[in-house]
C-alpha cells in the first residue's frame, strides 16, 4: 500500500523491577513503529522463565490477563517486522528454548546474511527447526557450545559473524545485552529507580521516565545480574558502520539514536536539500509523518512556507477490504489526502525522505496536481536509493529500485513532477556530523557493503524469503 523501505524491529529489556513485564509492554508500546506484525514478552521471577507472544500490535497481544502471566523482576521483549520468513506466530520473538545451559530467551533486532547456509548446516547435522528466522539459528549455535556458561557461549556464537545484530537474551536470573561490531542496528541504555533497561530507541525510555545513560558499544556483551553490571568486548574491533537510514526514516525523531537527535539530523537534512537544490515555489509540504521534520528545514532555509497539505489517516490497518468498484490510487488515498485550500493554485515542494520504486511517489504527485496545485516540486532528503541493505532492513531488489537503472530526469518524468532533487551523499553525512564517512554506512546509496554478503542472500533479494535468513 506505502511503497517504503520497512521498518525493522524493536527490543526492549528490564532488569530489577518489580513491573518488569508492564513496563515491558510500554516499552514496546513506544517502539511499535518498528514492527506490527507480532509483539512477544518473555520474563522471570528468578527461576522461571514465562513467555506470552501473539500476532498483531502491542495492544493486541498484551491485554490485562495476559500481562499477569508475565510474573518476575526481568523482562525482554520484541516487535517484529518480518524482512524474511513467514508471517506466523512461530516466527514471533522473543525464542524462548531449554537446552544443557538452562532455561534462554532471545529478541534480535538485525539480520544474519550467513544464517542461511549457516542454517543448511546445522540441518545436514541433524538440528530442527521451528521456524524461518535467522534468529533460531543463534539459539542452535549457543546449545551446541561446550564453554558451560552462557556468557562464553553467545560470544562463542557470534564470534566472526559479520552480520547486523542488537540482541537481549534472558535467562532466569540475567540480561544479556549484545550488539555487534560494527554497530550496524541501535542499543541503548539507560536506569530507572535501580532498574537497567534496554532499547532500540530512548523513546521508550521517555514513556516509562527513565534515564538514558549510554549505547552498548559495537562489539559490547553486557550482563545484568545481581551481582550488578558487567560488560566484555569479545567480538574485536571493527570499523563503524551504523545505519544511517535510522536517521532518515526508521526511528521516531523524539528518539536518540546512535547518541544523537534524530529530530536534529532531519532537520538539518532539510536545511542542506534546501541549500542543494531550491525550488522556485510558495509552500513547502510535508509527506507526513517521516517527511515533517526535513520540511520544516527545507522551509526554515529557503524562506518559504511551510504548510501541512497533506493529512494522514493514522488508523489505517496493515490490511483493508477495496471496493467492488475500480478506484484509481485507492491505497495511497486511504492514508493520505490533500488540503485543497492550501494547495489549489500554489507552487508546491513536496518533500519526502526517499523514493523507493517511485509508485508511491507518483500518485502523490498527481494528488497535489487534482487539488489544484500549478506546479509540484519533489524533494528528497536522502540521495537516490540504488541498492538493497541486507542488514536488517527489508527493501526491493535492485532491479524494483527505480533509481538502480534511470536518471534523476528520468525518475521525474515518471513521476510527473516539474522538478525533481535528491540530496547529495555528502549533505546527507554533514546533516548526521560524519563528514568524513566514518560513522554510517551508506551501502543502500552507494551499493558498497561493508561486510562480505553471501551470493544465496543476493539471489534471494533484499526481503529475500527463500529460507529465512533474515529477521526484523
Amino acid at each position: 500500500m506505502f511503497d517504503k523501505f520497512r521498518e525493522e524491529c524493536g527490543v526492549f529489556g528490564i532488569y530489577g523491577h518489580e513491573d518488569a513485564a508492564r513496563l515491558a509492554y510500554l516499552g514496546l508500546y513506544a517502539l511499535q513503529h518498528r514492527g506490527q506484525e507480532s509483539a512477544g514478552i518473555v520474563s522471570s521471577n528468578g527461576e522461571k522463565l514465562f513467555a506470552e507472544r501473539g500476532m498483531g500490535q502491542v495492544n493486541d497481544v498484551f491485554t490485562e490477563p495476559v500481562l499477569t502471566r508475565l510474573p518476575g523482576q526481568l523482562a525482554i521483549g520484541h516487535v517484529r517486522y518480518s524482512t524474511a520468513g513467514k508471517v506466523s506466530i512461530n516466527e514471533a520473538q522473543p525464542f524462548a528454548v531449554k537446552c544443557s545451559l538452562g532455561q534462554i530467551a532471545l529478541c534480535h533486532n538485525g539480520n544474519l546474511p550467513d544464517a542461511a547456509e549457516a542454517r543448511a548446516q546445522l540441518e545436514a547435522d541433524g538440528a530442527i527447526f521451528s521456524s524461518t528466522s535467522d534468529t533460531e539459528v543463534v539459539l542452535h549455535r549457543i546449545a551446541r557450545s561446550k564453554s558451560g556458561d552462557i556468557v562464553a557461549a553467545i560470544a562463542e556464537a557470534l564470534a566472526g559473524d559479520e552480520g547486523a545484530f542488537s540482541m537481549l537474551f534472558a535467562t532466569p536470573n540475567r540480561l544479556i545485552a549484545v550488539r555487534d561490531a560494527r554497530g550496524f542496528r541501535p542499543l541503548c541504555m539507560g536506569r530507572l529507580n535501580g532498574a537497567t533497561v534496554f532499547a532500540s530507541e530512548t523513546c521508550a525510555f521517555d514513556l516509562i521516565g527513565a534515564e538514558y545513560i549510554r549505547d552498548v558499544a559495537p562489539g559490547e556483551i553486557v550482563v545484568v545480574d545481581e551481582q550488578g553490571i558487567r560488560s566484555v568486548e569479545p567480538f574485536g574491533k571493527r570499523p563503524t558502520t551504523h545505519c544511517v537510514f535510522e536517521h532518515v526514516y526508521f526511528s521516531r525523531p523524539d528518539s536518540l539514536v546512535f547518541g544523537r537527535s534524530v529530530n536534529k539530523s532531519r532537520h538539518l537534512l532539510g536545511r542542506h536539500l534546501a541549500q542543494e537544490c531550491p525550488a522556485d515555489a510558495d509552500i513547502v509540504v510535508p509527506v507526513p509523518d517521516s517527511g515533517v521534520a526535513a520540511a520544516i528545514g527545507f522551509a526554515a532555509e529557503s524562506g518559504l512556507k511551510f504548510r501541512f497539505g497533506l493529512m494522514r489517516n493514522h488508523y489505517v490497518g496493515r490490511t483493508f477490504i477495496e471496493p467492488r468498484s475500480q478506484i484509481r490510487h485507492f491505497g495511497v488515498k486511504i492514508k493520505l489526502n490533500p488540503v485543497r485550500d492550501l494547495i489549489e493554485g500554489r507552487r508546491v515542494v513536496l518533500i519526502d525522505d526517499s523514493i523507493v520504486r517511485g509508485t508511491t511517489s507518483q500518485k502523490l504527485v498527481k494528488m497535489m496536481r487534482d487539488a489544484g496545485a500549478r506546479e509540484v516540486h519533489m524533494r528528497i532528503s536522502c540521495p537516490p536509493t540504488i541498492a538493497p541493505c541486507y542488514y536488517g532492513v527489508d527493501t526491493p531488489t535492485r532491479e524494483e529500485l527505480i533509481a538502480a537503472h534511470q536518471s534523476v530526469e528520468e525518475i521525474r518524468a515518471y513521476l510527473g513532477a516539474d522538478s525533481l532533487g535528491y540530496l547529495s551523499l555528502k549533505g546527507l553525512l554533514n546533516a548526521v556530523g560524519d563528514q568524513h564517512q566514518e560513522r554510517y554506512c551508506t551501502s543502500c546509496y552507494t551499493g558498497a557493503y561493508p561486510t562480505r554478503v553471501p551470493e544465496l542472500v543476493k539471489l534471494a533479494g533484499s526481503s529475500g524469503k527463500t529460507n529465512g535468513s533474515r529477521e526484523g
